[in-house]
């Protein structure tokens, strides 16, 4: 069943070229095509398209058809083009020509993208929950390791002291601009694009105001054409708070694949979270973290994916939209289970306490602490760095390794009580 069917059918190739996996990607969207149907036939009761017979048979047969999606018992069968026409289909056949109705005043352009917007206006609420755990285990860890020393980097060669309490936190600060993303994603989504028809309104005297109130939307998207225009723009806002978390990810993961190394000896994992090699008995490999990188660097695509097929497209509906559908669904669930599977590694990692200690190649990391006590002491800057400088060349350089380090954000003062308060406020905001 089509919903634009007019009595002729469609030669199979071009049918199974155009349906393409929507009916996969659908059954995601069925809970919500049913939600905003309910709102959409409370509506049309309310201005009189629906009588109250009507109204109350579409209501219960829809509700019928989402406890069939919730129970898991809703399929989307090859005959039925995708979501929309199995449940006006499904309705029809429960209720019978009541609900032939359901579609007065809207479109199916209508339909996908108020789905789309009820859906990834929830999936950033789920997002953000996997965030917060992701977060919470970052914050006990640093708390935990705040006084272990590692060395810091830059340009890969070891450059000054730093901490496991600084690194864990810094991971957990970088959260937090994730979730300003996620949550400008949400705003994006948080308006009502339903009665915009096929994206130029209806001769219908609908209530687009009461179907914003009932699905429980901030606003309403009003210009009908507009509404049209946030397709590919909704899923490219997501797209790139789902990129910018992925980062965040890819990142931390990598730190981890190379401090796993034995050249590092950082921290470990259960041997039971890593992976074997076929010839070589001693290996055990970092696979999920690779994964955990690789998956996140492939959804940092994603934007520009979504960018280079909507970028010349004109105002009003375009065919080419489908294809964003399995993209951004794809990248939602995956992103979930990255951030899922990297808590729960994180709260198995084992951290070797006694990285720094009693090893020559770790000295230098002192010589900036060097410089500054130098400085202190009354010599310029320059100076005290010349001086630190021919030391080291000359091979005479005696660390000091005592730490004093105050200022917020530093080894010695890390501040995780106001990133804490930050996290919380930012994850409130929506």
């Amino acid at each position: 069943m089509k919903l634009w069917d007019k009595g002729y059918s469609t030669e199979k190739l071009v049918e199974k070229f155009t349906v393409g996996n929507d009916r996969f990607w659908d059954m995601k969207l069925a809970e919500y095509d049913v939600q905003a149907s309910i709102a959409h036939a409370g509506m049309l009761k309310k201005v009189g398209i629906l009588n109250k017979k009507e109204s109350i048979s579409i209501l219960k047969g829809l509700d019928d058809i989402k406890k069939s999606i919730d129970e898991g018992t809703f399929t989307i069968e090859e005959n039925f083009e995708d979501v929309h026409s199995k449940i006006e289909f499904e309705l029809t056949q429960k209720i019978g020509e009541a609900g032939k109705k359901i579609h007065t005043a809207r479109s199916r352009n209508d339909q996908v993208l108020v789905a789309l917007h009820l859906y990834l206006k929830k999936e950033t609420e789920w997002i953000n929950q996997e965030i917060r755990q992701l977060f919470d285990i970052l914050m006990r860890l640093s708390d935990n390791y705040k006084e272990v020393l590692m060395p810091g980097y830059t340009h890969m060669q070891v450059a000054m002291p730093s901490s496991f309490g600084l690194w864990f936190a810094a991971y957990a600060e970088s959260l937090i601009d994730d979730v300003i993303l996620f949550n400008a994603a949400a705003e994006i989504a948080d308006q009502n694009p339903l009665g915009s028809a096929a994206g130029y309104g209806s001769s219908f005297p609908i209530d687009r105001n009461l179907t914003t109130e009932l699905l429980g939307f901030k606003t309403l998207k009003y210009n009908s054409i507009a509404a049209q225009l946030s397709r590919g723009k909704l899923e490219k806002s997501m797209a790139f708070a789902l990129a910018s978390v992925s980062g965040t990810i890819s990142k931390l993961a990598c730190d981890m694949i190379l401090y796993l190394s034995p050249n590092f000896n950082f921290i470990s994992f259960p041997k039971e979270f890593t992976t074997g090699s076929s010839i070589m008995p001693h290996k055990q490999n970092p696979d999920v973290l690779e994964l955990l990188r690789a998956k996140s660097n492939r959804i940092q695509s994603l934007p520009n994916e979504i960018t280079l097929m909507t970028n010349n497209l004109t105002s009003g509906y375009h065919r080419d939209f489908q294809l964003l559908k399995g993209e951004i669904m794809q990248a939602v669930d995956e992103v979930k289970e990255n951030l899922s599977v990297l808590s729960f590694m994180l709260s198995k990692i084992n951290v070797n306490e006694n990285i720094i200690e009693g090893k020559k190649m770790y000295e230098y990391l002192y010589s900036v602490e060097s410089i500054n006590k130098l400085v202190i002491e009354g010599k310029s800057f320059r100076d005290a760095y010349k001086f630190v400088g021919h030391q080291i060349l000359d091979g005479i350089y005696q660390p000091e390794k005592a730490l004093h380090h105050t200022h917020e954000g530093s080894i010695g003062n890390l501040c995780n009580d106001k990133i804490r308060e930050k996290f919380d406020k930012v994850i409130a905001a929506k």
